[in-house]
């Protein structure tokens, strides 16, 4: 078990193995300091399995990107805001 968060070189690196995995039918580890949009983009390849096309592959580099620039968290933190702010005007009765 990890103690703390992977480098920016060992997410390049796990990214790497597990979509060269998922691409010749194999399966996704756990622990791989991935996020959440990056590892649905990798299990949509693993399902399409033998049938990977090169838009699923685009689609599983683009939300890697996304998370090593931070957007993957930015639209996770403003859609968790979004959902507080509901919740409250629903309490609120507004």
């Amino acid at each position: 078990m990890r103690l703390d968060h992977p480098t920016r070189a060992e997410l390049v690196q796990n990214f790497d193995a597990e979509l060269a995995s998922v691409c010749a039918g194999g399966g996704l580890r756990s622990e791989t300091g991935l996020d959440m949009e990056t590892d649905e983009a990798l299990w949509a390849i693993a399902r399409a399995y033998p049938n990977v096309t090169d838009v699923l592959v685009a689609a599983a580099k683009d939300a890697f990107a996304g998370q090593l620039d931070g957007g993957n968290a930015e639209r996770y933190r403003a859609e968790l805001a979004r959902q507080i702010e509901e919740m409250r005007r629903i309490r609120d009765g507004e």
